[in-house]
């Protein structure tokens, strides 16, 4: 009897683990979401946004080290500047969607740590650099070494989190460009101090001092990275389980390698919307960062002051940027956000363009990176999130950052006629308009194809039971919604 009794009662608590097993997904209340969300932050954000922080600082200290003195050592006369910080962009576009197939075969803690040595110690061989042939080589290396990190971290990044919830973490880590070019300035007017130190130049010593940094760091990545949510060691089984279930939530997506993924993302049009898009905001971008030091010294001030008075443009930039994600995730709007963005730095750009007054012109420069830089995140959330399939998503990533990054090349030429820069300023206003104008036309499309799939469900009665049925088709599923 006695037997019986325990027998049953084990029976119970054996059911009673299974229902408790079965229920643990449906167990998570919004805010126990959202304290997940938060996990994730912690353990994720903070290292990519310093990978991405040095990546930046690397590409972008050509123009400080222009400022410091590079240009008289190099005998860098006419265009030979504007050609290195050019040849930069070449070899980085074309590396960026190979990059990102390599990431979804090869584990993240393993490739994107690999990609950052390799940059790191041409950054750090950069200091031997004595002629303008030399600084070409290197820049070249250094493009097709950083290639993968952007595309990789915003692709990683987007298999952590639930599409509604991309774009304030893509700001967050796109915020450390911003970063970098405040950070950037604070440490040329530091390290151009140690001239003459070890037989090298002061401009030498922002080479090897930030590349020095970059192989450290690296070494860190390979330790500390985590790879996917399935094998992340800091959430629980049910919060493991949990993450899955809220990326795969509303969405119908492959999962699964197919080369064919490759095709659909290749071959629609709104992947080229997108990267028109992202040229057009990130030209002013680039621009910013390669020659805000020569813009502020050509308006008066003295080398020195050039270097620090770049440091609050980036930090109202990196303030906006991650205000902005934040808004865009709250109201689950992208198109908005990137066009009121875009006109806020517009709107810099022509006072720059017509102002005389040095105080006026540089309220300009600060109104200019504070529009433009939010709308990078924002648009790259956008590109992400309305791909359907991680292969897919990876690759337009890839293809809307690759494509859109040649857009340097156009920073690199436009600045040539100081101290107005009419040019370069009259170039970007230009972009920042087309960009506006694709960006009202894919939200005007993006609600049109929409309204299409809710008409075709109804007509056909299809609903979520049906979601297997179109895995295969990632967002030209029925059931896949686009955002605006």
């Amino acid at each position: 009897m006695t037997g019986s009794h325990s027998s049953l009662e084990n029976e119970k608590v054996v059911v009673y683990q299974e229902e408790q097993k079965e229920g643990s997904l449906s167990k998570f209340s919004p805010v126990e979401d959202r304290r997940l969300l938060r996990k994730l932050d912690w353990h994720l954000l903070p290292f990519v946004s310093l990978l991405y922080l040095l990546s930046f600082l690397d590409r972008s200290n050509i123009g400080n080290a222009k400022v410091a003195g590079m240009t008289k050592d190099l005998a860098l006369v006419g265009l030979k500047y504007n050609i290195a910080a050019a040849l930069f962009f070449i070899p980085y576009s074309l590396a960026e969607v190979p990059s990102n197939i390599v990431l979804k075969l090869v584990k993240p803690s393993v490739w994107i740590p690999c990609i950052m040595i390799a940059w790191g110690l041409v950054m750090t061989l950069m200091c031997l650099v004595n002629s303008y042939g030399a600084l070409l080589v290197a820049r070249f290396f250094l493009g097709l070494a950083e290639g993968g990190l952007f595309p990789g971290v915003t692709y990683y990044l987007s298999l952590w989190y639930p599409r509604a919830n991309q774009p304030s973490r893509v700001a967050i880590f796109f915020s450390a460009a911003t970063i970098a070019g405040a950070f950037g300035g604070i440490l040329a007017f530091a390290i151009e101090k140690m001239e003459g130190v070890g037989g090298l130049h002061g401009w030498q010593w922002i080479f090897c001092l930030e590349g020095i940094a970059t192989v450290v760091v690296a070494g860190l990545a390979y330790i500390y990275m985590h790879d996917y949510p399935q094998t992340a060691k800091f959430l629980t089984e049910p919060e493991r389980e949990r993450v899955i279930q809220m990326l795969k939530e509303g969405q119908d997506l492959a999962t699964h390698f197919d080369i064919k993924f490759f095709w659909q993302a290749v071959q629609d049009y709104k992947t080229y919307l997108q990267i028109g898009i992202y040229i057009g905001v990130l030209i002013p971008v680039y621009a910013i960062s390669l020659f805000t030091p020569t813009i502020v010294n050509n308006l008066g001030y003295t080398a020195a002051q050039a270097q620090l008075l770049t440091i609050p443009p980036f930090v109202v930039g990196c303030i906006f940027t991650i205000v902005v994600g934040f808004a865009s995730d709250h109201y689950h709007l992208r198109g908005p956000f990137i066009v009121g963005s875009a006109f806020v730095s517009l709107i810099g750009y022509i006072v720059l363009y017509t102002e005389v007054s040095p105080g006026k012109a540089y309220v300009g420069a600060i109104l200019a990176a504070m529009g433009v830089f939010p709308t990078v995140a924002v648009n790259l959330a956008w590109a992400g999130g309305n791909a359907g399939g991680d292969m897919k998503r990876g690759v337009v990533i890839a293809m809307v950052i690759g494509i859109g990054n040649l857009g340097g090349i156009c920073s690199s030429f436009i600045y040539f006629n100081p101290p107005r820069f009419h040019v370069g300023h009259g170039t970007i206003m230009g972009w920042l308009s087309l960009s506006i104008i694709l960006t009202t036309f894919s939200m005007w499309n993006y609600h049109r194809l929409n309204k299409l799939k809710v008409e075709l469900c109804e007509r056909e009665g299809i609903d979520d039971t049906r979601k297997e049925e179109f895995r295969d088709l990632g967002d030209q599923s029925p059931l896949f919604r686009y955002v605006i």
